[in-house]
């Protein structure tokens, strides 16, 4: 485990690796908007896309998906041609829901023979297990005011959204959905550990996620490049996103480095 330092900097960005477009899944309830400061800590040609699922963000009209195979399939659809297309070397970084979605998605497009991402980003969620959800936390039998205290315990969602009633109306079937997806899913498990180079980001407090359940990845990564853990809770990278953010640019450009790694399935 190591927490790292900060990547060299050039204009108060990072400076490491080749232009990269890298995709970032959010967490349960979370959308893009999350992530709109993210472009200007990434080197000049990096491009940053946060993606919403239905029922967020962008796509709030749709309605949320509360089955994770219907989530990635829908990503699946959405990111695929345009992968398959690619001529730049691409990334994901989830976080956790959102690293769930993302490693789902990389396994899926591995299995298929298709352009596979440089590089795989996991944040504050624990492994797949036939016995445990991946973030435990328990949604049934809650009722929308004993979720909204949990919800705002972990942190990561707006108090403008907790406190504000009719708000909290509109979004708590939304944060619901997404729990119980997580709560439910399964994903099977890989015939071979995922090739693509992986890096792991937790935080040393996370009351949801601990350190064991994060190291877990390990049994489904046949390259894992490092585990970083950072101070903070489950959303430790909320207020200070620097040091993760240089870390994901030393771990693509790692990636990149290493003569064995899967460079966009070619």
């Amino acid at each position: 485990m190591e927490a790292p330092g900060s990547a060299p900097r050039v204009g108060g960005r990072p400076a490491a690796a080749p232009a990269v477009r890298l995709y970032v899944f959010p967490h349960a309830g979370g959308s893009g908007l999350m992530y709109q400061n993210w472009p200007a800590l990434f080197p000049p040609g990096w491009r940053v896309v946060a993606l919403d699922a239905p029922g967020h963000g962008t796509l709030m009209g749709q309605p949320p998906l509360s089955d994770g195979d219907a989530l990635v399939g829908h990503y699946l659809d959405r990111l695929g041609p345009e992968l398959d297309g690619s001529d730049a070397p691409f990334a994901f970084f989830g976080h956790s829901m959102g690293a769930l979605v993302a490693y789902e998605l990389t396994r899926r497009l591995v299995a298929d023979g298709r352009t596979v991402p440089v590089w795989l980003g996991l944040s504050a969620c624990g492994a797949p297990r036939a016995d445990a959800p991946p973030v435990p936390i328990r949604t049934r039998e809650l009722s929308d005011e004993e979720l909204r205290r949990q919800v705002a315990r972990l942190g990561g969602t707006p108090p403008k959204v907790l406190d504000h009633p009719g708000l909290w109306r509109h979004f708590a079937p939304v944060i619901r959905a997404d729990l119980r997806l997580v709560e439910t899913w399964r994903p099977a498990p890989a015939d071979t550990p995922l090739p693509v180079p992986v890096s792991l980001f937790g935080g040393a407090r996370d009351a949801v996620v601990g350190l064991d359940a994060l190291e877990r990845w390990a049994e489904r990564c046949g390259r894992l490049l490092a585990v970083h853990v950072f101070p903070g809770g489950h959303f430790y990278f909320h207020d200070a996103p620097e040091a993760l953010t240089d870390a994901v640019v030393i771990g693509v450009a790692t990636a990149l480095r290493t003569p064995s790694a899967p460079l966009a399935g070619r």
